[in-house]
C-alpha cells in the first residue's frame, strides 16, 4: 500500500516558525525541507520578487519551474528592502510571537543578523549560508572549480575540467543547514537558548572530499586521481549497450554481487579460466577495478548479444545492481506516467504552470508524507503577516553583501 497522507498536525515540525531571507538553491532547499515536514516557512523577498524568481527552467508562461519547485508550501511576503521602516516590519515578524528561526544567505542588512535579532529575542536561532568560510564570495560552480572534483570528472583522457550539472554543494549545504538548524532547535527546547549556525559552501565541499578520502589520498600516497568516465573508482561499475541500443549501468560492489553477475551472464567458467591463466583474483574488489577493461570486454559481448528486455529480466532475476539510462523527457512524458508509479509524487496546480506532478518530501514519517502545495506569489501573504510598521522595534541600514549560492 502507498503511504497515507499525513495530516499537518502529525508532522514532526508542526509549530516550528521559520523566516527565510534567501535566494537560489541552498537556503530555499533548507526551507523546503522544513516545510515538507510541517514547519511554517515564510519567504521574505524584495518588491517584485527575488532574482531567482525568473531562473530557468521556465514554463511556457515564463513562470520559473525552478523557483516553484524549491518554494512549494511556503508563505511569502515582499517588502522594500531599501527602506529602513520596511525592514523593521520584517524584524517585527521575526521577533514577535512564538520562537523563530531565521534562514539567510546574506549579511547585507545588519538588523537581520544574529547579533541584532538575538538582542531582541535571546531564544532566536539564526542560520546563515556563506559562499566561503573566510567571508569571501562563492557559489556552487566556483566552489566546484576550487575543490578538485571537475578535474577527475569526464571521459578518460580528456584534459578540460568538467563541472557537474547537478549543484551538489548547494544541495548538500542546504541539508547541512537544516541539520544544524534542527540541532539548535533541540538545544532550544532543552534550555531555551538560541544559537547561531553558519555553513559555508566551500567547507561543505572540502569536508566531503576529506570524508571520502580524496584529500587524505593526496596527502599520504603518490596516487594521482584521473578521469575515468563512467567507471566507478575503486570498484567495478560500467555502462553497457544492449543489442537493441539501450544503455544500462551495472555496479558490482561485493564478491557475492560478482558471483551473481557471472551466473547471470553465463561467464562463470570463462572468468575462472582467466583467473587461473592470468593469476587474477576476481573476487577482490581492487583487482576487479584494476582489470576492469578485461572484465568489460567480456561483459560488453554478452550485453551486445541480448535485447534489453532479456537483459533486464536476467539481471533482475539475479538481483544485480543495475538501471537503464533515462532522460528527464522520458520521466516526464505522457503526463508523467513513469513518475505516477511512485507515491513520492502528487499533482500540484501551480499558478503560471498548471497542474503537474511535484514531489513530496523524500522523508516518510509514520508511513506517510505531507502532500505538496503550490509555491506562493510575490507578497501573497503581506496582509496576513505584516502589520503596520511598529514603533518599538529598532532598525538599521547599510552593511556589506555576501554572494548567494547558485
Amino acid at each position: 500500500m502507498p503511504p497515507e497522507e499525513v495530516p499537518a498536525s502529525r508532522q514532526p515540525l508542526s509549530g516550528l516558525r521559520v523566516v527565510e531571507i534567501s535566494s537560489y538553491v541552498a537556503t530555499p532547499l533548507c526551507g523546503l525541507t522544513l516545510a515538507q515536514l510541517g514547519a511554517d516557512v515564510v519567504r521574505v523577498e524584495p518588491l517584485g520578487g527575488a532574482a531567482d524568481r525568473t531562473r530557468w527552467p521556465l514554463a511556457d508562461s515564463g513562470t520559473s519551474l525552478y523557483w516553484s519547485g524549491l518554494n512549494k508550501g511556503k508563505r511569502a511576503v515582499a517588502v522594500d528592502m531599501s527602506s529602513e521602516a520596511e525592514r523593521r516590519r520584517v524584524v517585527d515578524l521575526i521577533v514577535r510571537g512564538d520562537p523563530c528561526v531565521v534562514v539567510s544567505n546574506s549579511d547585507r542588512y545588519p538588523e537581520f543578523g544574529h547579533e541584532a535579532l538575538s538582542a531582541l529575542r535571546p531564544d532566536l536561532i539564526h542560520v546563515l549560508l556563506q559562499g566561503r568560510a573566510d567571508g569571501g564570495a562563492g557559489v556552487d560552480y566556483t566552489v566546484q572549480a576550487a575543490t578538485g572534483f571537475p578535474l577527475i570528472t569526464g571521459p578518460s583522457g580528456a584534459e578540460a575540467p568538467v563541472n557537474h550539472v547537478l549543484p551538489a554543494w548547494d544541495i548538500a549545504a542546504g541539508l547541512y543547514l537544516a541539520v544544524g538548524l534542527l540541532a539548535a532547535e533541540r538545544e532550544r527546547l532543552l534550555s531555551g537558548r538560541g544559537r547561531s549556525i553558519r555553513v559555508a559552501l566551500d567547507d561543505v565541499a572540502l569536508a566531503t572530499a576529506g570524508n571520502l578520502g580524496y584529500l587524505a589520498e593526496a596527502q599520504v600516497t603518490r596516487h594521482e586521481r584521473v578521469k575515468s568516465g563512467n567507471d566507478v573508482f575503486g570498484t567495478y561499475g560500467r555502462d553497457f549497450l544492449t543489442s537493441d541500443g539501450v544503455r544500462v549501468m551495472v555496479v558490482i560492489l561485493t564478491e557475492r554481487h560478482w558471483t551473481k553477475l557471472l551466473a547471470a551472464t553465463g561467464l562463470t567458467a570463462a572468468f575462472a579460466g582467466l583467473a587461473d591463466t592470468l593469476g587474477i583474483d576476481f573476487s577482490s574488489e581492487s583487482q576487479r577495478y584494476e582489470h576492469r577493461e578485461l572484465i568489460s570486454t567480456l561483459l560488453a559481448r554478452w550485453f551486445g548479444g541480448v535485447p534489453f528486455a532479456e537483459a533486464a529480466a536476467v539481471l533482475d532475476r539475479h538481483r544485480i545492481l543495475w538501471e537503464r539510462y533515462r532522460s528527464f523527457a522520458e520521466l516526464g512524458r505522457d503526463g508523467g506516467a513513469e513518475l505516477r508509479k511512485s507515491d513520492l509524487f502528487d499533482v500540484v496546480d501551480q499558478p503560471g504552470v498548471g497542474p503537474h506532478l511535484a514531489p513530496k518530501s523524500p522523508v516518510v514519517v509514520d508511513g506517510g508524507r505531507l502532500e505538496p502545495r503550490p509555491a506562493p506569489a510575490v507578497g501573497e501573504h503581506n496582509a496576513e503577516l505584516l502589520p503596520a510598521v511598529p514603533d518599538t522595534v529598532p532598525g538599521a541600514a547599510g552593511g556589506g553583501e555576501a554572494s548567494p549560492s547558485a
